[in-house]
């Protein structure tokens, strides 16, 4: 083959590759539809407002320096974490391929070999002597590049992009959640410490209470079952404690988890000084497709699918390869750089025949899998749109509740007051009223601390469902 026909043959070749070039069979990515979105939050509707919640950094919304100790701690330490991490270098190696794809392969081979054939096998007329013995030196480079005609190339890095940005947005969604889970038990933990000061609280004083029944036993003002139901009463109050110690240290155990340290004591404040951000701006329903990580996740999740079903479709269509390779040959190795060069350049293309019927396999399941991301992104939407709801609903009953709550506390302390004071000096009342409004404002008071935890977890989670801590 000539030059010129080498260059003929590389033109023919670039024409085709234009031609087919233009005639793409993949579709083009649009971010899905949803029309509820503007709707999500409940009773919302119409807000304009996008000062968000979300936007704060987490040390703006936890004042308590301790706790930002801990979430500081967290984000260095936790495991799951530092899982997600892993997985993002691993989806990173893996666009880096799809990447390379687009360039063709580089071999370089260098070989010597050496052959010996047999002469009464190769049927030579008689008196031929030839050297049935030779040497073969050979240093060649050979490539090959796969042109991406209908697409394919370019639907196989776009989904190992997606899938890239799936790994980073799970690995925000962890930090959110990490951060989430920190504060609700340090938290939990600080309620669990106030319901066991008032329980040691009013053991001190149910004791108190036994050495007093007594003493009116002894002044023949109350009877012997007074006594034993005192006992009774303080009894109450003290078996609860192991179980709050119990739940103190379970707790302490689950944070250190989160810590990824092994178990001990955490150092913390008191819920009584804790600070409630009261301005919870939840901004607009559209916000939450750029904060919320999960959501991010289950868009690229289907942006992957999508981009798979574009891939399904390029295996209908033929593909072209461009191969070439060349180098030097010699039955000598002094004569390896004189005149020895040699060369090929081929340019194919290979369409499917016989395996069509897994080609429409293909392309049906790539199809399913794209519904069922589709699917999966509605509802992580709509589910985030209720945690909104619920979240800041919770925090709203919460505050109502302490209102409630703080009347009813003072009313059954007074009710305590009013029947010991009624028990000493009248007949009107009897021991029973005053074990039962002693247990009814123990009741209430570590229903008040309750009160205190469901408003402060409910600002947490509700900063977690906007799609805050990670910024």
């Amino acid at each position: 083959m000539t030059k010129r026909h080498i260059t003929y043959s590389l033109a023919a070749i670039g024409i085709l590759m234009l031609g087919l070039s233009a005639c793409k069979v993949t579709k083009t990515y649009q971010t899905p539809k949803f029309a509820g979105t503007d709707s999500l939050f409940r009773d919302k509707i119409g807000v304009t407002d996008t000062t968000n919640l979300a936007n704060l950094p987490y040390q703006d919304l936890f004042a308590d320096p301790m706790l930002q100790s801990l979430i500081e701690e967290g984000l260095q330490q936790n495991l799951d974490l530092k899982s997600a991490l892993e997985r993002m270098n691993n989806a990173a190696a893996q666009l880096r391929l799809s990447k390379v794809a687009y360039l063709p392969s580089l071999n370089l081979d260098l070989s010597a070999s050496e052959n010996k054939l047999s002469q009464a096998a190769l049927n030579f007329p008689p008196g031929v002597n030839i050297n049935t013995q030779t040497q073969l030196f050979k240093a060649q480079l050979s490539t090959s590049w796969e042109i991406d005609v209908w697409g394919k190339l370019g639907s196989a890095k776009r989904a190992a992009l997606a899938s890239f940005l799936q790994t980073d947005a799970a690995k925000r969604a962890v930090q959110t959640q990490l951060i989430s889970d920190i504060a609700n038990n340090y938290y939990l933990l600080l309620a669990l410490d106030k319901q066991l000061k008032i329980t040691e609280q009013t053991l001190q004083n149910r004791i108190k209470a036994v050495e007093t029944v007594k003493a009116l036993k002894d002044a023949a003002i109350l009877n012997g079952a007074a006594v034993v139901q005192s006992e009774a009463n303080r009894y109450a109050a003290e078996v609860t404690l192991p179980d709050l110690k119990r739940s103190i240290r379970e707790t302490e155990n689950a944070l250190d988890i989160l810590l990824a340290k092994p178990g001990g004591t955490i150092r913390r404040g008191s819920l009584d000084n804790q600070q409630a951000i009261v301005d919870l701006k939840t901004g607009i329903p559209s916000q939450l497709l750029k904060n919320r990580p999960d959501i991010q996740q289950s868009e690229f999740a289907f942006e992957t699918a999508f981009e798979n079903t574009n891939l399904a479709r390029t295996y209908f269509y033929p593909s072209l390869t461009l191969t070439a390779n060349g180098g030097l040959s010699s039955l000598t190795i002094k004569n390896l750089f004189d005149n020895s060069i040699f060369y090929s350049v081929v340019g194919g293309l290979t369409q499917p025949i016989f395996n069509k019927g897994l080609n429409k396999a293909r392309l049906a399941s790539a199809k399913a899998t794209q519904q069922e991301a589709y699917y999966g992104f509605q509802k992580t939407l709509l589910t985030a749109g209720t945690e909104v709801s619920n979240y800041l609903y919770a925090y709203e009953t919460a505050q109502e509740k302490q209102g409630f709550r703080s009347k009813q506390i003072d009313a059954l302390t007074k009710s305590v007051d009013y029947t010991t004071q009624l028990l000493k000096y009248s007949a009107a009342t009897n021991y029973t009223d005053v074990l039962t409004s002693e247990q009814a404002l123990l009741t209430a008071q570590l229903n008040g601390v309750n009160d205190q935890l469901q408003k402060f977890q409910a600002i947490v989670n509700l900063y977690r469902a906007l799609g805050g801590g990670w910024k």
